[in-house]
């Protein structure tokens, strides 16, 4: 009786799975990492401060006292809008660069 060998799909299929599977538990791994990481935008000479989590939780603003003196209302909303969209941006580069080489390995692979 002639011995059957597996086709060869099924078994570039399995390699496949096992790839898929090491990259998503990286994946995992890497955004577990991002809660963890911050990064602080300052805007105004520092006199308002944002901190953000590379999952894109706020966790900190600070206004110097001083900046609160003399500000109007229009203008602590911009300086406040303004470091609060510099902190997302650099949250959203703290995950690209933590999950770009991740999801880019993903494309190499036929689905």
């Amino acid at each position: 009786m002639a011995k059957r060998n597996k086709p060869r799909g099924i078994s570039n299929q399995a390699g496949m799975m096992e790839q898929l599977q090491k990259v998503q538990q990286q994946i995992e791994a890497a955004q577990g990492q991002l809660a963890d990481e911050t990064v602080t935008a300052s805007v105004g000479g520092g006199a308002i401060k944002i901190t953000m989590t590379g999952d894109q939780h706020c966790t900190a603003v600070e206004i110097d006292p001083e900046m609160l003196k003399d500000a109007d209302a229009e203008m602590m909303q911009d300086l406040v809008l303004s470091a609060i969209n510099a902190a997302l941006e650099q949250s959203r580069q703290l995950q690209a660069d933590k999950l770009g080489p991740l999801t880019g390995a993903m494309t190499g692979l036929p689905f």
